[in-house]
Order: structure tokens, then sequence, then C-alpha cells
């Protein structure tokens, strides 16, 4: 790990840590509220998508494990976008193009939003990267995840699914 990379665990962890007890994201709890600017500077927000099911997504783009989410997210979004299901990615890197081009060579094919102050991960409670967190159309959190492990797939795949409408 270099030691660009360690500084950046050592921020994030301190901002998580300062935010912790204010906003924490505890399962069965609402989701932290959110506002942040897409790519085209238009302002995506939590409370905007309610009544849909939505996976948070925190990465960077010196997060080796967020290269393998990616196209697993892009599946994800494609195949239960019509059932109400969005994929919001947020980028925690200090300089946007380095975001820029992590998504040059890894496109997203959902919404990205970026918060380079470090205050939406740190009300997320947010420990490693890449983390995740499953709400429900109702905006409560249902799951939470640290890392991205293939064989963790088709688990998230069922939580999803099960938090969709049946047709």
């Amino acid at each position: 790990m270099t030691m660009n990379n360690l500084l950046r665990w050592f921020v994030l962890g301190a901002l998580a840590l300062r935010c912790a007890s204010v906003a924490a994201t505890n399962v069965g709890a609402p989701a932290p509220a959110f506002a942040l600017p897409d790519a085209d500077a238009k302002t995506v927000s939590l409370a905007t998508l309610h009544g849909h099911v939505v996976y948070v997504d925190f990465w960077a783009s010196w997060c080796g494990p967020c290269r393998k989410s990616f196209p697993w997210m892009n599946a994800m979004q494609q195949k239960y976008a019509a059932q109400g299901f969005k994929v919001v990615a947020v980028n925690v890197d200090k300089r946007r193009a380095d975001a820029d081009k992590f998504l040059a060579q890894v496109p997203a094919q959902f919404t990205t939003v970026f918060d380079a102050s470090g205050a939406t991960p740190a009300a997320y409670d947010v420990k490693a990267m890449p983390s995740s967190v499953l709400i429900d159309a109702d905006g409560n959190v249902t799951l939470v995840e640290e890392g991205f492990r293939d064989e963790r797939r088709d688990a998230l795949e069922a939580r999803i699914r099960a938090l969709l409408p049946h047709s």
C-alpha cells in the first residue's frame, strides 16, 4: 500500500469516527440523506429515489476491488432497473480527474456522484473501500457490506431481488 493510500484510509477513518455517533448506518434505520452532483453537475438525492430499492456504493479510483464491483453493479442495474432498482456510486476521490480516469477505464452504466468532502461516507460510517449499503423502497438500510468479494455476488443479488416487487 502506498503512502497516499495509507493517508486516504487514515483520513476516511478519522471522518467516519468523527461522524459515526451523528449518523452511523444501522440495519433497520433510515438511510442518511445525501444530495450530490453527478457527472453533469445535476444533483442526485436519496430523497428523489424514495420508492426505489437503492444500492449505494462508496468507491475510489485507487481501490482495486472497486474495479471488480463495477461490472457486477452494471449487470444488476441492467437486470433490475425495470423493477425499480437503482445503483448510486459515490466517489470519494479528492481530485475529480482521478475518478474520471477510473471511469474511462471501468465505465459505469449507473448513476455516479461525487463527494470530495467526504461528508457522505462519514454519514454512512464507511470504513473500507468499496463499501455498499442496500436501502429498501421505504428508505431503510437493509444491508451493509464492506469490500467486494466474488463469493458474495449471488447472496447480494438475492437480497436485492427479495426487496423488489414481484410480478
